[in-house]
C-alpha cells in the first residue's frame, strides 16, 4: 500500500469518526463516562488478578465498591450541595443588587476619580456587566444541560454508566488484544510504541488530574465553610471541580466568594482577607505540590493548549466533548510530536548532508 493510500484510509477513518460524534454527541454520554470509568479503573483490575481473582470477580468488586462511594458521596454531600445551590440562585439578584450598592457607596468615588466616569454611567455599566455575566453563566448551564440531557435523563446516566463501566471492565484485555489484532502488520511495532506513549500520557494526566480536583475541591470546600462564607461548601466544591481548566476554577471561585464575602462580612475586612487566603493557599498547594507530584507535564501541552482543546470541543460536541477535549488533545500532541520526528529525520528537512534533527520535546 503506497503511503498516498494509507494516508487517504486514516483520513476517511478520522472523517468518518468526527461526522459520528456529531450525529451522536447527545446521546454519548453515559457511554463516554462508561468508558472513562472502565479505562480508569482497569489497573485496579489487573492487579486484583494479580491477587488471585478472576476477572469477573475483580471487575464486580472493584465497580461495587465505586458505585457504593458515589452513593455515599450522593447520601451524605448532594444533599447539602443541592439545598446550597437552591440558595445562592434564590438569593443570587439580591447578592448582585448589595454588592452593586456597596461597590458604589464604598468605592464609587475612587472608581469615578480614575475611570472619569460619572456615577450613574458607572452604575448602568456594572448594571450591564452583572447582566452579561449572569446570561453566560445561564447559557452555560443550559449547554452543558441539553448536552448532558437530550434523549437520555440525568438518572439514566446513572443507570446505564455502571452497565457500560461492567462490560468494558470485564472484557477490556480481549478488545484491546482484538484491535492489537486488526492493526497493519508493517507498522505494528510503531502503532504499539505510539498507542503506549498516548496510553502513559492520557492514563497519567487523567488520573492525576481527577486527584487534584478531589484534593483541592476539599480544601476550598472545608476552608470556606470555616471561614463562615455563605454558600462555602457550594463554591469551594465547584472551584475544585472546574480546577481542570487551567486558571479558571480557582479564578471563577475567588470572584465568587470574595463577592459573596463582601456582602456577607462588610466592612470586616480581616473575614474577606481569610476568604481570599483560601484561595491563595490553594493555588500555591496546586502549583508547587499537587501538579509538580500528581500530573508534572504529562500531557506535553501547554496550558492554552488544554483551554483551546477544551473550549473547541465544549462547541463542537457540546458537554460530551468537554469530557474527550483533554484525552484528544494529549493524544493529538503525540501524533504531533511523532510527525516532527519523522519530518525532522526525512530529507526534507536536512536536504542533501544537512544537520542533525533538532529534538522535537
Amino acid at each position: 500500500m503506497t503511503l498516498r493510500r494509507q494516508l487517504g484510509f486514516w483520513t476517511v477513518s478520522l472523517i468518518a469518526f468526527i461526522v459520528f460524534l456529531a450525529i451522536f454527541s447527545q446521546i454519548l454520554l453515559p457511554f463516554v463516562a462508561g468508558m472513562a470509568v472502565a479505562y480508569l479503573l482497569d489497573p485496579v483490575c489487573d492487579r486484583l488478578e494479580t491477587l488471585g481473582f478472576s476477572r469477573l470477580w475483580a471487575t464486580l468488586t472493584i465497580l461495587l465498591a465505586f458505585i457504593f462511594v458515589l452513593v455515599l458521596f450522593f447520601v451524605l454531600l448532594v444533599p447539602v450541595l443541592g439545598n446550597q445551590l437552591a440558595g445562592f440562585l434564590e438569593k443570587l439578584p439580591d447578592l448582585v443588587r448589595s454588592l452593586h450598592e456597596l461597590m458604589s457607596q464604598n468605592f464609587g468615588e475612587r472608581l469615578v476619580a480614575l475611570t472619569g466616569i460619572n456615577p450613574q454611567d458607572l452604575q448602568s455599566s456594572f448594571g450591564k456587566l452583572m447582566g452579561q455575566g449572569a446570561s453566560w453563566l445561564g447559557g452555560l448551564a443550559k449547554q452543558v444541560w441539553s448536552g448532558g440531557q437530550a434523549l437520555l435523563s440525568i438518572l439514566s446516566l446513572f443507570v446505564i454508566t455502571p452497565v457500560v463501566a461492567f462490560y468494558l471492565l470485564r472484557d477490556w484485555d480481549q478488545m484491546i488484544a482484538r484491535i492489537d489484532g486488526w492493526l497493519p502488520r508493517d507498522h505494528l511495532e510503531e502503532i504499539r510504541n505510539l498507542a503506549r506513549e498516548m496510553d502513559d500520557v492520557v492514563s497519567g494526566f487523567v488520573r492525576g488530574q481527577v486527584s487534584v480536583c478531589i484534593i483541592l475541591g476539599t480544601f476550598y470546600a472545608v476552608g470556606l465553610a470555616l471561614t463562615g462564607l455563605n454558600f462555602g461548601l457550594l463554591i469551594g466544591m465547584g472551584a475544585g471541580l472546574v480546577s481542570f481548566i487551567p486558571f479558571v476554577g480557582a479564578s471563577l471561585g475567588l470572584i465568587v466568594s470574595l463577592g459573596v464575602a463582601l456582602v456577607q462580612f462588610w466592612p470586616d475586612w480581616t473575614m474577606i482577607l481569610m476568604v481570599a487566603a483560601v484561595f491563595a493557599v490553594g493555588q500555591f498547594l496546586e502549583g508547587n505540590i499537587l501538579q509538580p507530584n500528581l500530573i508534572g507535564d504529562k500531557t506535553g501541552l501547554h496550558p492554552v493548549t488544554l483551554m483551546f482543546a477544551l473550549f473547541a470541543f465544549g462547541y463542537l460536541f457540546g458537554f460530551v466533548g468537554m469530557l474527550i477535549a483533554v484525552p484528544a488533545a494529549a493524544m493529538i500532541g503525540v501524533l504531533a510530536r511523532f510527525a516532527l520526528r519523522q519530518y525532522l529525520a526525512s530529507p526534507i528537512y536536512k536536504g542533501v548532508g544537512g544537520p542533525e534533527p533538532a529534538d522535537p520535546e
